[in-house]
């Protein structure tokens, strides 16, 4: 599943799977923060998803895929009730194209729960949220992540830019 408003930067990285009869019940985001004026950032730089069987969360399996080097992971959270994911939105930074601007692209996430509830990640104050992805009819199972790689001084990093889940 995707959703229409991701970044535009850089290459889909590998899909990775949680173990055949695990589903995604929790997740966390590896997010930069602010860096300051003059300061390059990169806000959401990676997703991790938790897989769980009947949303046990002590499985201790995880499917990640690719994340940029730039942040720290935070908690898991996890679907209440023995819940699952189902689906998700991103918050985006439009690209600036101004001269000296900072793009930023993927700044925040949010996953939908199989009961309804939303688990969302570290708030941004930059970017919009898009529409939600549609909803597995199972679960999600998977993940893949588009990375613009590390350039360094020469160049601009944005880190995570779109993601797309894998239901089952």
């Amino acid at each position: 599943i995707t959703v229409s408003n991701g970044g535009p930067w850089g290459d889909w990285a590998w899909p990775e799977m949680c173990p055949k009869g695990f589903y995604a019940s929790g997740v966390s985001f590896k997010v930069e923060v602010p860096q300051g004026v003059m300061q390059d950032d990169t806000a959401l730089n990676g997703i991790r998803l938790y897989c769980s069987r009947d949303g046990d969360p002590s499985g201790g399996y995880t499917a990640e895929s690719q994340s940029g080097r730039w942040g720290h992971w935070s908690e898991a959270r996890w679907c209440p009730h023995r819940g699952h994911l189902v689906g998700f939105e991103l918050q985006v930074q439009a690209p600036q194209r101004r001269f000296l601007s900072d793009e930023v692209a993927a700044t925040s996430a949010r996953f939908a729960c199989s009961d309804g509830h939303v688990l969302e990640g570290p708030g941004s104050a930059w970017g919009q949220w898009g529409g939600w992805s549609p909803q597995c009819s199972g679960a999600v199972c998977g993940i893949q992540t588009r990375q613009d790689p590390a350039w360094g001084l020469k160049r601009d990093d944005t880190a995570l830019n779109d993601l797309r889940l894998f239901c089952c």
